[in-house]
Formats: C-alpha cells, sequence, structure tokens
C-alpha cells in the first residue's frame, strides 16, 4: 500500500490469530484460556514479519485458548469483529494449526469472519485437519506437514499468498499457489478441446499410466450406520477408547498422538478403573481430571451397574486402547478394521466407542 501523501509504500496491515500454545500461555491445561488481544507480533508472528521482509507488519495479535474459542463462539466470534473493526488490517492471517482440530476450527472461523468483513485472509493446517471441513469455498487454507516440523515452509507460503491478497492480486489455480482447492472453476483456454482431453485421460487411466483429473471431488466418507440391536439384555459389549488410557506408566509405550498402533488389556476382574492402577497418555487433553477418576475415559464402573441390572448380558473380558489425537484417517481405518476383526471372532455384538 502507499502513501498518497509521500508516495512511499507503507506496510501491509495484519493481524494475527493465535491459539494459547503458540501464544507462549500453555498447554493443554491452558485450553480454557479467554480470548484476548495483544499489540504487535506474538511467537510464530516473529516468522512471518521475517518472511513478509518489510512488507508488512503485524498489528495485533489475537490469542485464545483451544477450548475457549470453540466453546465460548459468540464471546470468541464477537471479539474478532471488533478487533478487525479497530485496527483495520489489509490482511488476517491465522495458525498455523498443523494437525490440531480445535485450534484448525479456530482459525478457519477467524478467517471466515475476516471474509465476511471483505478483509482478505488466509490460513495453514494439515490436509486433515477438521478445520479444512468449514468454510472451504471461501478461506484460503495451505496445507502444512502433521506437526510443527513444517513451520518454516508454511510461514513462507502464507507469507507470499497473504501478501498477494493484500495487493489485490487474484490467485491461481490451487495446484500451482500451493493452497488447497476451494472447488471454484474459472474459465480459460486449453491445447485441447475437451473431448481430446477426456479421450486422453481414459485412455490413460487404462493403460495405468498417470493422469490428473480437471474436476476433482473430495467426499467425506459415508459410513452406513449398523442395524440396532433388537434386545440389550442379552448383547455382548465391548469397551474401546481412542482416549489412550493404559496401565500406568505405559508399559507398552502406546504414543500419545497421533498413533500408528492399538492395545488391548484385561479387565474381566474389574468393576472400575481405578486411580493409581490407569493413565491416559493422550497429548490432546488436560489429563489431570480424567487420571484421578480414569472411568471418564473407560467408563467401566456404568457398565458394571447396567451388567448387575440385566440392562445388557455381559461385558467383553479386554477393552482396547489408542491415541486419537492428529491420527491420520487411513491409519484410524486401518486400526477399527484390525478392531473390528478381532470383536467379531470373540462374538461382541456392540461398542461403546469412547471419546474424549
Amino acid at each position: 500500500m502507499s502513501d498518497e501523501n509521500s508516495g512511499a509504500v507503507k506496510p501491509v496491515r495484519v493481524v494475527h490469530f493465535l491459539n494459547q500454545f503458540f501464544a507462549g500461555v500453555g498447554s493443554e491445561e491452558s485450553a480454557n484460556y479467554p480470548i484476548e488481544v495483544r499489540e504487535g507480533a506474538v511467537g510464530p508472528g516473529n516468522a512471518f514479519l521475517k518472511a513478509f521482509d518489510g512488507k508488512a507488519e503485524i498489528v495485533a495479535t489475537i490469542v485464545a485458548g483451544d477450548n475457549y474459542f470453540n466453546e465460548e463462539s459468540e464471546v470468541s466470534r464477537r471479539t474478532v469483529v471488533e478487533t478487525l473493526a479497530h485496527y483495520r488490517p489489509d490482511l488476517v492471517i491465522a495458525g498455523p494449526a498443523f494437525n490440531a482440530g480445535r485450534y484448525g476450527l479456530s482459525c478457519t472461523e477467524v478467517c471466515y469472519l475476516a471474509y465476511e468483513d471483505g478483509i482478505p485472509a488466509v490460513t495453514a493446517m494439515f490436509n486433515e485437519n477438521p478445520g479444512t471441513l468449514t468454510h472451504r469455498p471461501e478461506v484460503v487454507i495451505v496445507p502444512t506437514s502433521e506437526g510443527v516440523a513444517g513451520m518454516s515452509e508454511a510461514v513462507a507460503t502464507v507469507a507470499r499468498i497473504g501478501l498477494k491478497l493484500a495487493d489485490g492480486q487474484e490467485l491461481g489455480p490451487a495446484s500451482e499457489e500451493g493452497y488447497l482447492g476451494r472447488g471454484i472453476r474459472k474459465a480459460g483456454h486449453r491445447e485441447k478441446p475437451a473431448a481430446e482431453r477426456a479421450i486422453d485421460m481414459i485412455l490413460a487411466k487404462v493403460k495405468g499410466e498417470p493422469f490428473e483429473t480437471e474436476l476433482p471431488i473430495e467426499l467425506p466418507s459415508q459410513i452406513e450406520p449398523a442395524t440396532p440391536l433388537r434386545d440389550l439384555t442379552t448383547a455382548k459389549i465391548a469397551l474401546v477408547t481412542a482416549g489412550g488410557l493404559v496401565p500406568i506408566g505405559n508399559p507398552d509405550h502406546l504414543p500419545g498422538g497421533p498413533s500408528q498402533v492399538w492395545l488391548k488389556y484385561e479387565i474381566g476382574n474389574l468393576r472400575s478403573m481405578e486411580a493409581g492402577r490407569w493413565e491416559s497418555i493422550h497429548v490432546g487433553f488436560f489429563t489431570d481430571i480424567t487420571n484421578g477418576n480414569p472411568n471418564y475415559v473407560l467408563p467401566l464402573n456404568i457398565m458394571r451397574t447396567l451388567e448387575d441390572r440385566g440392562v445388557i448380558e455381559s461385558i467383553h473380558h479386554e477393552y482396547f486402547a489408542t491415541s486419537g489425537r492428529g491420527t491420520t484417517v487411513a491409519d484410524s481405518e486401518r486400526m477399527g478394521q484390525e478392531m473390528a476383526a478381532e470383536l467379531e471372532k470373540e462374538n461382541v455384538d456392540a461398542v461403546v466407542m469412547v471419546a474424549t
């Protein structure tokens, strides 16, 4: 942007959004940190300043805990809108969120609020982050690695695209610019007519050769619900958790997330999951409360009560555990199939899948 009086180019004004972790507040124990606004750059914002190379300045940083932003959505949205009205930025950036789900959802929401106000915005996250499923047509999302190892590359791409948007330039195709496709198709010139291109693609597909479709379609998997049980009183129920519940000390070294393995543990003679004997090693939520009462992660005590009352016939003698935080869809599908095959052999009728 240029200063009309002096002719000098003024830096692009940027508002940045961060969660509690990247703002240096704390980890999961600070996930309820209330939303606030700080002057200038914070944490990764300094990397963005370097990538902007003097072409942009971060005038303010919005910080909010992952839980707070998504649970106190009305307050959070209002604070974002008020902040944008006060600072009038030329660009909004959020994240990068990598594979942190709640953070990703917050980032896309912040960018969407900017979009509604006519302010260019861009965020970055792993392509399986749930944040990519919201406001996809309106929000520019740069794909990243699962973890922070890809910070430098993500910052460089976000900065480049952000400056382009702030300058009013039109983005090129997603595959060329480096962002996730938004399902937007524009008229343009091709070297060959559509019929010839279609035949070329068909021939390549038949021959097993690589080709790139001109109309990629990404649809979420449609899972058909299982047939409801007619009679719970004759049902054998298994307990499965993605909450990372393991014997104290984690003797089998289950990853806290993302995980590519699942484990099983004997509970046939247990009435309840006792504190001091079991713990959650999941890195995606605050475990102090759950470790004080592991039944929050695996409600064996409640299930035993149902068993005693005859509501269900029995509980499978082993429970299955993995850590869901950041686990890819492919690994989740594979582990689910492996668990299902074993439960079927054990004549299990239904599963209680405990969420975190």
